[in-house]
């Protein structure tokens, strides 16, 4: 079995700075993606950033490029997201998931539908 469990939000001003870290217990294997979601009452989550587990990173959502980065530390097995210049549109529970991937040629990963998901931690920018 996997657990994901999130920390580092909190409560900051807009243009302020936050951490977020994941850290994961159990073992899926070597063939894994790993994401930061966000999400908002009433709305679904959306994918923030997400990495494989060999340190490539493939997405950030378009609102948050130049802002937030993500990055995974094997030996660690802790994914982490640090978020800078935050803006009152960031606030919102941020989960992160790990999702067993198909490993094609050794170098994409296709997800499959085994995924894990955090609680979830509460970031919260004042404007």
């Amino acid at each position: 079995q996997v657990q994901l469990v999130e920390s580092g939000g909190g409560l900051v001003q807009r243009g302020g700075s936050l951490r977020l870290s994941c850290v994961i217990s159990g073992n899926i294997g070597s063939g894994y993606g790993m994401g930061w979601y966000h999400q908002t009452p009433g709305k679904q989550r959306e994918l923030v950033a997400d990495i494989t587990s060999i340190g490539e990173s493939t997405n950030y959502a378009e609102s948050v490029k130049g802002r937030f980065t993500s990055s995974i530390d094997n030996a660690k097995k802790t994914l982490t997201l640090q978020m800078n210049d935050l803006k009152p549109e960031d606030t919102g529970v941020y989960y992160c998931a790990q999702w067993v991937c198909t490993v094609i040629g050794g170098s994409i990963y296709v997800p499959t539908d085994d995924v894990y998901w955090g609680q979830g931690t509460q970031v919260t920018v004042s404007s």
